[in-house]
Parts: C-alpha cells; sequence; structure tokens
C-alpha cells in the first residue's frame, strides 16, 4: 500500500506553510508545459537521485496523473526504506483543475 495526498491537501500545506519537499518526475517536456513548483528529477533518475529526498519531512512525489508516482513512491516505500513519500492523487492535473488552471495555458 502507498501513501498518497490529495491536491486539497497539497494546497492547505502551501497555504499553511506546512515543511515538506515537492519532486516533480515528469520529463523535461512536461515540466516545461506546466508546473507546481519543487525539484525535478525525471522518473527514470529517481532511484539513483534518491539521496537528494529529505528523510525528516513528507515528500510529496508527483507526475501528470498519478500513476508514475504511484509506482515510485512504492518502490520507495517498499525497496528503500522510505517511509514519509506520498504520491499526489491525480497528479498536476489534478492540482490545476482544481487549484490553478492557468498552469498550463499557454505562456
Amino acid at each position: 500500500m502507498i501513501q498518497e495526498i490529495t491536491a486539497a491537501q497539497l494546497k492547505s500545506w502551501k497555504d499553511q506553510g506546512v515543511s515538506f519537499q515537492l519532486i516533480d518526475i515528469r520529463e523535461e517536456e512536461e515540466v516545461l508545459s506546466g508546473n507546481i513548483g519543487g525539484i525535478h528529477i525525471p522518473m527514470n533518475a529517481i532511484l539513483q537521485r534518491k539521496e537528494e529526498l529529505q528523510r525528516e519531512v513528507p515528500v510529496v512525489i508527483h507526475c501528470n496523473s498519478g500513476k508514475r508516482s504511484n509506482a515510485v513512491v512504492y518502490t520507495l516505500m517498499n525497496k528503500h526504506q522510505f517511509n514519509n513519500v506520498y504520491s499526489l492523487t491525480g497528479g498536476i492535473r489534478a492540482y490545476a483543475e482544481q487549484f490553478d488552471p492557468a498552469i498550463f495555458q499557454e505562456h
């Protein structure tokens, strides 16, 4: 079982100033199309760069829809003993739809 966070919970954390680390595992061209901040570590590099993930605060991992982040969170929890990682349910698309549609508007 993986840990998940909803777009509403993430927005609440941001608004309340909760300490967390945000990791975007999408590909470069996806990040360029719109993002919500955080550190870009592509999915294919996340395990090699796992030392960049903080262990003392929650780490929210997101992709476009939540499928890739679910797989990454599962692997980090079950094979690398991370207990502070969360997948953003519905990914950046859910966050954009609920809170900031301008994320994906043409620039």
